[in-house]
């Protein structure tokens, strides 16, 4: 080879070289680039729950390292009750809760306190029972059909308390059961299963100034934080409560009441807890949003993961003083796929806690639209509104399509399947209408009027309480 040839090869070697190089150090700013993209604008987050299992995919998040994969460190803080939890979410002092179902939409519609609060991730189905003091168990048990061994054929229709509630009021006494919140699931659980054994629950009448919800009632409902909720009743000043676990276990454990029904019997596979921020939260944080909701995400699957094998190892964590601080036999009760009704009579109840199955996670428009009816049946929407306007908060206040990209993410990365979530280039939005009710009535969630004048008490139409 001639020596200019020799120079013209290195030349072109040298070149080639460069333009690797070169293409190399595009590929790695490109990559930067991306990940700068993926950056949390805000990695250090404060979030706050109340003490109970369904708060267990922040614990499991936290735990298993989920939020640092994310770059997110998180600290998470219990809560005195929802009221202050949702208080100090709008304050700022919180980034993002453990809510209730129904809080984004109760304080976007200005129910209580006024604020635009979103959810872009479903927590948990199910997880509520409602229980009853000895006492009442007693007199309910001289009604109740039993089963051959002696027992209780469960679920208890609310017709068979009824008589109950009737005795009581024979006898002058005032028939009073707690419930944990206004916009609480366990609100409009009870008072539906409450009506479907023919009784009012009461109403609200907030254009009057009346937010007690009691108005005509034959059954008084009152707020009690879900600890306190033992005690309470123990203290007789309830007979009875609806809510979530273990405080319906921990009546069993302490020979204080019975648990009668489940929220699952009442409604199967109820959406209950959502994680919650504000809008103007998610707008300045979007990203970070996003990162929070995949580590969610991957903590409800590890929960629910090869038929629940997890679940013990859930509970224990979960017992920690530190979040729920319950005794783990109390927690395992029920997060292992039992329930216990009574001392001794343990059943199989295989979904009361659900975290990632069925599409447990994923925001529906249906499930909001579900809660708006409860506010509107009871009072707390105090004049009619037209479907469309049920259709317009769902979407506000429940946010898929951040759901959505989280979970397009974990699927890219190879955490997820696509199996694993709804086919998000067909999802609606909505559930197909379903019966499975404690009283079978039909509710299909783009049908919110015909559904609310289907049920048999409570508002109707244009009904107004005066």
């Amino acid at each position: 080879m001639k020596k200019t040839d020799s120079k013209l090869a290195v030349g072109r070697g040298i070149k080639c070289v460069v333009r690797g190089l070169a293409a190399a150090v595009t590929l790695a700013v490109a990559s930067q680039q991306a990940m700068a993209l993926e950056d949390p604008e805000k990695p250090d987050l404060k979030f706050g729950f109340i003490k109970l299992t369904d708060m267990a995919p922040l614990a499991i998040a936290y735990e298993k390292g989920y939020f640092e994969e994310e770059g997110l460190y998180v600290t998470l803080e219990a809560q005195a009750n929802w009221k202050v939890l949702l208080d100090r979410v709008i304050s700022g002092e919180l980034d993002g809760a453990h809510m209730l179902a129904g809080q984004p939409l109760g304080a976007t519609i200005g129910y209580g306190t006024k604020a635009d609060v979103i959810t872009a991730f479903s927590m948990d189905l199910n997880g509520n029972g409602i229980t009853v003091s000895n006492e009442v168990m007693e007199k309910l048990k001289t009604k109740l059909p039993k089963m051959p061994d002696g027992k209780p054929v469960h679920p208890i229709k609310a017709d068979y308390l009824k008589e109950v509630v009737d005795d009581y009021k024979k006898e002058g006494k005032p028939f009073k059961m707690g419930m944990v919140f206004p916009v609480s699931t366990h609100n409009y659980e009870l008072r539906y299963w409450l009506a479907s054994g023919g009784m009012n629950p009461g109403y609200y009448a907030p254009h009057k100034g009346d937010t007690a919800g009691t108005i005509s009632a034959d059954v008084l409902l009152s707020v009690t934080p879900p600890p306190q909720m033992p005690a309470t009743m123990e203290a007789g000043t309830i007979y009875g409560y609806c809510v979530g676990e273990p405080w319906n276990q921990q009546a069993v454990f302490k020979g204080i009441g019975a648990p009668v029904i489940t929220d699952y019997e009442i409604w199967k596979d109820n959406p209950e807890k959502v994680f919650g921020v504000t809008q103007a939260w998610n707008d300045k944080y979007p990203i970070t949003h996003k990162l929070v909701v995949k580590a969610l995400i991957r903590a409800a699957y590890w929960l629910d993961a090869e038929n629940d094998k997890n679940r013990k190892e859930a509970a224990k964590i979960i017992s920690a003083s530190n979040y729920v601080g319950a005794d783990y036999k109390v927690i395992a009760n029920s997060m292992t796929g039992t329930f216990e009704y009574e001392k001794g009579d343990v059943r199989q109840v295989p979904d009361f806690n659900v975290f990632f199955r069925y599409n447990a996670t994923y925001p529906y428009y249906s499930d909001a639209i579900w809660y708006l009816t409860q506010m509107r049946r009871w009072g707390q929407i105090s004049e009619f509104k037209p479907d469309s306007w049920y259709m317009d908060i769902a979407k506000k206040v429940y946010r898929p399509d951040i759901y959505a990209e989280a979970a397009k993410a974990l699927i890219a990365e190879g955490k997820l399947k696509a199996s694993d979530f709804p086919d998000f280039a067909t999802e609606t939005g909505f559930k197909p209408a379903t019966d499975a009710f404690i009283d079978g009535i039909s509710y299909d969630g783009t049908q919110p009027n015909a559904y609310i004048d289907s049920l048999k008490i409570g508002l109707k139409g244009k009904d107004v309480v005066k």
